[in-house]
């Protein structure tokens, strides 16, 4: 078992936002479990986000309305017989919170309201949501994880990859279709964050190395292939392969 602090350690290299001066009370917290440690990182985190704003674009929309606006939709007005009451369906554009960015957040503080974490961590966390009313509830099953990143969202980079990694250790689907909450973090979610821990620390700690996820296509069936390495460090010398895997 990974003492709870070398997580931290490890996700600060994963997640460079997290040595930040504003981050660094977290390293001398005690957490009882990996659950309370991300909730403690979001916490901070969707705090820090609030004072800049919500990030906010334009979503459409379409309803019912007495003045138009944006652009009319007649076959769905005549459809829903909106005007007998004198209305119009009606599309257009809002510049709203309601984005998937603040989507996720929203849906992954409800998930984490349900884990095993302090009453005080819960509270907190359930003062945060009110600034989420505008936004919606998702399912973090259907979220494109895969998001871009520029320099006008990457505050958020952090956060979503909190997000995944809470999605990732507390959500499992069942056979009957039932959601349930499971154990934190299994074997190959460490083994994936051990992985990201050492390409960034690398990378930072020796410039001298050029540190990489390695791309090889091993023929090998699943069960075997998460043996095999999947980053590597190299100088003019030589290459070599690690192998991450932090416990057995």
């Amino acid at each position: 078992m990974i003492p709870i602090q070398n997580i931290y350690y490890m996700l600060s290299y994963a997640f460079q936002t997290l040595q930040a001066e504003n981050y660094k009370d977290l390293a001398t917290e005690n957490f009882h479990n990996t659950a309370e440690l991300c909730a403690a990182i979001l916490d901070k985190g969707i705090g820090i986000q609030l004072k800049h704003g919500l990030r906010r674009d334009y979503v459409s929309k379409s309803e019912s309305l007495s003045t138009l606006q944006g652009k009319l939709n007649i076959s769905e007005s005549i459809k829903t017989q909106t005007m007998l009451k004198k209305q119009m369906i009606c599309t257009y554009d809002e510049f709203s919170t309601n984005i998937q960015f603040n989507q996720i957040i929203k849906s992954t503080v409800l998930l984490l309201l349900k884990a095993n974490i302090t009453n005080s961590r819960k509270k907190s966390l359930r003062k945060l949501l009110l600034f989420f009313s505008d936004v919606n509830e998702i399912d973090l099953h259907f979220v494109n994880w895969n998001q871009q990143y520029n320099r006008s969202n990457q505050n958020y980079q952090m956060l979503i990859g909190m997000c995944y990694l809470v999605y990732k250790g507390l959500l499992t689907t069942q056979n009957n279709g039932t959601t349930k909450l499971m154990d934190f973090f299994d074997g190959q979610r460490m083994c994936r964050l051990y992985e990201k821990f050492l390409l960034e620390y690398y990378r930072k700690e020796h410039p001298e190395l050029t540190a990489n996820a390695s791309q090889i296509a091993w023929q090998l069936d699943d069960t075997e292939n998460q043996m095999l390495p999947r980053a590597c460090l190299k100088n003019k010398s030589c290459t070599k392969h690690i192998f991450p895997r932090p416990f057995s």
